[in-house]
């Protein structure tokens, strides 16, 4: 199966000079945790990916106004070990090793020109992989919700 097979296309995209309070009303409407940022709605050349937690960890928490430009928050695309992005044609199983290496949730789908044409979300994955192979299911969602290595944990009290 490809990654064609089971992504959504043609998603609902922001530039990054949206604000964040329309990312969060968008967010909101569409019931979706992240949505992809190109640099015009024309040519739909994917910039970026901004997600629920990005706007409470990179916005809310340090206090900016409403009126702050997606850019403030996005994941960049600026290489692709902080941006993880997949071909059409690329294969199930390879998107669920990179949600699984990377543990991220969703994976924005890209032409070779680099225009957007879906994404994939971990339910994506749920819904048309699960029936057929439940334990592949598991071992991404196992992966993905593991606490990251780098991360220590608070201390106690």
């Amino acid at each position: 199966m490809k990654a064609r097979d089971i992504m959504f296309s043609s998603p609902e995209v922001l530039t990054p000079d949206d604000t964040l309070s329309a990312a969060a009303k968008m967010m909101n409407d569409l019931d979706v945790g992240a949505l992809p940022i190109v640099g015009d709605k024309s040519g739909m050349r994917l910039v970026g990916i901004v997600t629920d937690r990005d706007i409470v960890m990179r916005h809310v928490a340090e206090g900016h106004t409403e009126d702050c430009p997606v850019r403030h928050a996005m994941t960049p695309r600026t290489s692709e070990l902080e941006f993880v992005t997949v071909r059409p044609e690329d294969t199930t199983d390879y998107v669920m090793d990179l949600m699984t290496n990377h543990q991220i949730r969703r994976v924005p789908v890209v032409s070779p020109e680099d225009q957007l044409v879906g994404i994939i979300a971990l339910a994506d994955v749920a819904r048309e992989i699960g029936p057929r192979s439940p334990a592949d299911v598991v071992r991404v969602l196992q992966a993905i919700s593991e606490p990251s290595k780098d991360r220590t944990p608070a201390p106690a009290g």
